[in-house]
This record gives C-alpha cells, structure tokens and sequence, in this order.
C-alpha cells in the first residue's frame, strides 16, 4: 500500500500508467461520464445518510465516503487524461477564477456571518 503524497499531475500519471498496464484502454468518454454521474450518486447516498435525515440500511454500511471521493477522482482523472486536459493547471486557472469573482461576494453575504 503506498501512502506517500502525489501532486495532481503524478495522479493522472498514475491512473494513465494503470489503465495502460491492467485496463487494457479507457472506456470511452461517454461511458466514464455516466460512471462519474454513478459514483456522485454513491457519495450522495453516504452523505445524505450520514449527515442528513436518512438512516442507514445495513447494505450502506459498507461504503467508505473517502473511498468514495476518490471513485470519483479517479473517474475524474480518466475523463481529464482521454480529453488532454492538465488537471493541474485547470485546477489553478479555476481558482483565480473564483477568487477575482467571489472574493467579495462570500465575506458581504449577510447569510454566512451566522
């Protein structure tokens, strides 16, 4: 089990490296985007359970909502590698994105100082 860790790029190195040695290739776009939708499902069954209304049924038990997120990541990182996409640096354009257009919005809204 290897615990070190990995910036983004070593990430879609990993999963590339993966599905090259034992997936045999990446399933198509399509079909990764409806996994995605899939594995978003899953989280938000343990998420609604664990921190909403709903109790868990025995079958839920067994899901690990970290374990989960990185479903998702990892489809995530398929879907990034297969369309060229550098995570990394889409991770980094979004984020100045979000701070020169929220970076008053959130500190003046009245509905979050409670």
């Amino acid at each position: 089990m290897n615990s070190e860790k990995i910036t983004i790029n070593e990430a879609q190195k990993q999963v590339d490296n993966w599905i090259k040695k034992y997936g045999v290739r990446y399933f198509s776009e399509l079909t990764n985007m409806a996994i995605l939708t899939e594995e978003v499902g899953e989280l938000a069954r343990i998420i609604s359970r664990k921190f909403g209304d709903q109790s868990f049924k025995k079958s839920d038990e067994k899901y690990d909502l970290g374990d989960e997120m990185a479903d998702i990541f990892w489809v995530l990182i398929c879907m990034a590698n297969q369309t060229g996409i550098d995570l990394n640096e889409a991770f980094i354009k979004n984020m100045d994105k979000k701070t020169l257009r929220d970076k008053e919005r959130h500190i003046q809204n009245k509905k979050l100082k409670d």
